[in-house]
């Protein structure tokens, strides 16, 4: 059975009736006069179906069923009075929720300092954190189930049909196990490294750094060794540990300390540069994405 619409000009005329407990006072409170002030309580409680307050000539007494309803009754007013500030806030970022996918190297410093001083500011919006690989991520802004991303990828490289924001440039380094030969030098020339096996993220995950990589040794002549591919970078510095292989990583994985690693930057003396790589926060170019998320791209450029 469906419950009655009961207006909320019913539920305030109940309060006001309910607090005075009197008729005259209540219809003076709400500037009307008596007579519609009685009929709209007795309408109330044909819709209901429950008598609400007691009456005899001298006085007025709530039911326990008016006693049970009156701080639900306020409680109800009191919310439908703060949408016009809601729907405000909403309307300028100040309320909602935001969806962020990101990649495990901005854990490392850039996403907690950033959500901490986002929420800060707008302690209203319910931001949603999902790690997830660059792949992942573009499905899920395709389908809508994200609203941005933070994503690893080569200089200049950006999907297509995505806006961004380019929030860190850094050099790759080179991982690799503690007791490798190579470990005691401090920088090692490139071709030192070329012929060693290596660890090494599926080009599906993040195809332009992927390729770049490759360019790398093709470059100079080689066919990278892969012994092993991993998709987080986590995994693959463990990997490594495991002594699999050398591995390429953003500087920023050196702050992820796995006991039996080293990390070692690459000089090219000759021929080709170790390349670098990029993290934007990406979003659907057009689709507006929402105040939540205007606040939040307009947060992290301020960052920079």
């Amino acid at each position: 059975m469906t419950e009655p619409a009961i207006e909320l000009r019913l539920w305030r005329q109940f309060v006001a009736v309910a607090e005075e407990l009197h008729f005259g006072r209540a219809a003076a409170r709400l500037h009307m006069t008596q007579p519609p002030l009685t009929q709209a309580i007795a309408q109330l409680e044909r819709l209901l179906g429950v008598r609400l307050f007691d009456r005899t000539k001298r006085s007025v007494q709530a039911t326990p069923a008016g006693a049970a309803l009156l701080p639900q009754a306020r409680d109800l007013i009191a919310r439908a009075q703060a949408l016009p500030g809601v729907a405000r806030a909403a309307a300028s970022g100040e309320v909602g929720r935001l969806r962020l996918g990101f990649v495990s190297t901005v854990g490392f410093a850039l996403l907690p300092q950033w959500v901490r001083g986002f929420r800060a500011l707008y302690p209203q919006v319910q931001l949603e954190l999902i790690e997830a690989t660059g792949d992942v991520q573009l499905q899920a802004l395709e389908r809508g189930d994200i609203d941005a991303g933070f994503m690893l990828h080569s200089p200049g490289f950006v999907p297509a049909g995505l806006a961004h924001q380019r929030i860190a440039r850094e050099p790759l380094v080179l991982a690799l196990p503690e007791q490798h030969p190579l470990a005691a030098a401090r920088s090692l020339p490139l071709a030192a490294v070329l012929d060693e096996p290596l660890v090494i993220f599926p080009r599906r995950i993040v195809p332009s750094l992927h390729d770049a990589i490759f360019g790398l040794y093709h470059a100079a002549g080689r066919m990278p060794q892969v012994a092993q591919e991993a998709i987080q970078m986590q995994t693959i510095v463990n990997l490594v540990s495991a002594g699999l292989g050398l591995a390429w990583v953003p500087e920023s994985v050196t702050q992820f300390q796995r006991p039996g690693v080293l990390y070692r930057k690459v000089a090219a003396r000759k021929g080709p540069a170790v390349p670098g790589c990029e993290t934007s926060l990406v979003w659907r170019a057009g689709a507006g994405g929402g105040p939540a998320l205007e606040r939040f791209v307009a947060f992290v450029r301020q960052q920079l």
